[in-house]
This record gives C-alpha cells, structure tokens and sequence, in this order.
C-alpha cells in the first residue's frame, strides 16, 4: 500500500516540477512547487500512514540511525526519472520526512545564468571556490553543473564528498568517483585527508560545517588542488567571515593568511519565482583579486562589499544589484525581491526612483 502511494507521490513529483515532498503527520503530503508550499488533495495522514512510507524507501541502516538519533539522510534513485535525498527524523514521537527532488538532467552553467568569470575561476589549476547560501537555494544544482562542465571539457580526477550523494555523474573526459558520508567514508574531513593521496585534480566537498573539515579544504586547496565547497551564508563577506570566525582567536591570523592565498571565489546564490513561472537564480560573485585577498589578510574583510562593487569589470556583482536587474527585466515581482535583498530598504528606494524615472520619460514621449 504504502510503496504505491509513495509511487504516486514520486511520480507527481517529478511530474508536476515540485522541488520537496513533504510528508508529516495530521496534514496530507504537501509540495513544494516554485517555491510555494501546497498541500495535495488526499487524505490526511496518520502515525501508521507515515511510518509505512518512511519503511518502503528508507535503507535498513539509517532506520536504525532514525532510532538511534532521531534523523537521517540518505539518497535513493526513482527509476530514470529523478533521484531524491530524503531527510528521516522524529518529531513529537512520529515520523516525518521530507524528500527534495534532483533531476537527473544536469543544466549547463549558461542555463543556470553562470559567467564566463565563473567559469574561468573554476578552470584554474588550485583554489577553493565555495557556493553558498540558503537551504534549497540551489547549490548542489550550481555545483553539478560545474563538475558536469569541468568532466565534458578536461581530462581530471573528480572526487566528490558529500552526504548524501545528490547527482550522479558518469566518467565523460574525467574519472569521477563519489564517496559518500556514512557509505564509503566516516566524515568529510577524513574523506578530503584521504582524498590527497588519491591524485585528485578536483575535490568537491558537499558541505563545510566544522572546523575540520573548513581546514581540511583550505590545505587541500593549498597544495595544488581546485576543491568546491558550500556554506550556508548568505553574502560573499559573510563566507569570508564565516570561515575565520569558525577558528579559535589564536589561530585566526594565520587562517586569514591562508585563506587569502587560497581562496578564489565566491559564489552566493538564492531562487526566487518568475513572474512567468518557474524559479530564477540571483548571484553574488565574489572574485578574489589581489587587493581582495589582502583585505583577508589584514583582517578587513567589511570592505569587501565595496571592492565588489568597485570590481564590476572583473565579473563581480552585489547581491542586491542582482536583484534590481531581475526587477529590470520584469523577471521577479518587487515583494519577493526584497524578501532577498541584503538592504531591502535601500532597494526599494532604489526601484522606486528608477520607476520614477521611467515615469518622466513616458510623459515626456508623450
């Protein structure tokens, strides 16, 4: 019964472009389509409905992982259509799940919107570039698609770190092996330790969240390897600071000196829904230069949203001018705008003197 439902759900899923499956006890499974939640015409579930549900995807051992730590995560191919990773966890006693769709269609980076800069960034030979953001702001896609870039157009060796793993990638130009946390290896930064004596050209590490492993990256990037990263910040200064302050005191001046020589670039990404349907990407690009690189060192990093606006001729962008050029473009209405913006107020002034603007000149036309 359940593994037929959970069919159905899938399926819809896939079918109707949903992002996630949410399925939790006293409400029917909801969507979430373009970044809207929307609850499914059917029954209401219950305790049993979802433990069921929870049983017919959910690999034996990270049931006893649930049991054991209340959540898991894991991931799980649905026939050819899609791939999904699941989030298992307890919740007032009950099962709950949530299940995020990734396609198997990999998008170029000209889809998602990327750079030419970006894309020259990640075609150096060493560096961490780092895609942060938000939950479900689109990271894995942004760095999928560079991997898928990086194994159609250069002979590497790509490791991938991650937890779990989310796009499958097949060997094209490159050799890529996939090592996921808790499968093939106990921790990211055991993984990236192990991975320099595997002849990497590239590692991508599917998530820094500690100190270890935020370390780990930054040596391996150091000695001669491109690694990829992700963080959840949501500004390019802030990732900057971000990894210094996950540092103790006595240890942070040295980290500012080798994150200046090894950082790269900064990529922070969130979506937002286009008026004409759909989902769009924003992007605030940080590229490292070397006057950036000594605001890192020198432990002036709250100028580096200046040294982005002022670096626009190298590719870099603010998040909120981003923004106002979806809003120029008729993309994204002016609500969900400044729900992203950094300096929603400073925004709105600026839409509203520029449609001021345009007011003028309408009237002088006619």
């Amino acid at each position: 019964m359940a593994t037929v439902l959970i069919d159905k759900l899938l399926s819809a899923c896939v079918k109707q472009g949903a992002s996630d499956i949410h399925i939790t006890v006293g409400q029917p499974p909801v969507f979430r389509l373009h970044g809207r939640m929307r609850k499914l015409e059917t029954k209401v579930l219950d305790a049993d409905d979802t433990v069921s549900l929870m049983k017919s995807i959910t690999p034996d051992r990270c049931q006893r992982e649930l049991q054991e730590q209340g959540s898991a995560d894991f991931g799980f191919a649905f026939g050819d259509a899609a791939r999904f990773r699941v989030s298992v966890f307890k919740q007032r006693g009950n099962i709950a799940m949530v299940l995020r769709q990734i396609p198997n269609d990999k998008l170029t980076p000209e889809q998602l919107g990327l750079s030419d800069e970006i894309i020259q960034c990640v075609n150096r030979p060493r560096g961490l570039f780092l895609v942060t953001g938000p939950t479900g702001s689109g990271k894995s896609t942004t760095l999928a698609s560079l991997i898928n870039y990086l194994n159609e157009t250069v002979d590497h060796h790509i490791i991938t770190i991650e937890d779990p793993i989310e796009f499958y990638h097949e060997h094209i130009k490159s050799t890529i092996n996939q090592r996921e946390i808790g499968v093939d290896t106990p921790s990211f930064s055991d993984a990236i330790r192990r991975a320099l004596r595997q002849d990497p050209d590239v590692i991508l590490v599917g998530e820094m969240r500690d100190l270890e492993t935020i370390e780990a990256a930054i040596t391996a990037a150091e000695t001669g390897h491109i690694v990829f990263g992700t963080l959840h910040t949501n500004s390019a200064q802030g990732t900057i600071n971000r990894i210094i302050d996950a540092f103790p005191g006595n240890l942070q001046d040295q980290i500012r000196t080798q994150l200046s020589t090894s950082i790269i670039g900064v990529l922070a990404q969130t979506l937002l829904p286009k008026i004409s349907g759909g989902r769009i990407a924003a992007y605030e690009t940080l590229l490292v230069t070397p006057a950036i690189a000594n605001l890192i060192r020198e432990n002036k990093t709250f100028r580096i949203n200046s040294a982005i606006q002022t670096g626009a001729k190298y590719g870099m962008q603010l998040m909120d001018d981003a923004l106002f050029e979806l809003w120029q473009s008729q993309t994204v209405k002016v609500n969900d705008l400044l729900q992203k913006a950094h300096r929603p107020d400073e925004l709105a002034k600026r839409i509203v003197a520029a449609q001021h603007i345009q007011s003028e000149t309408t009237e002088g036309v006619q």
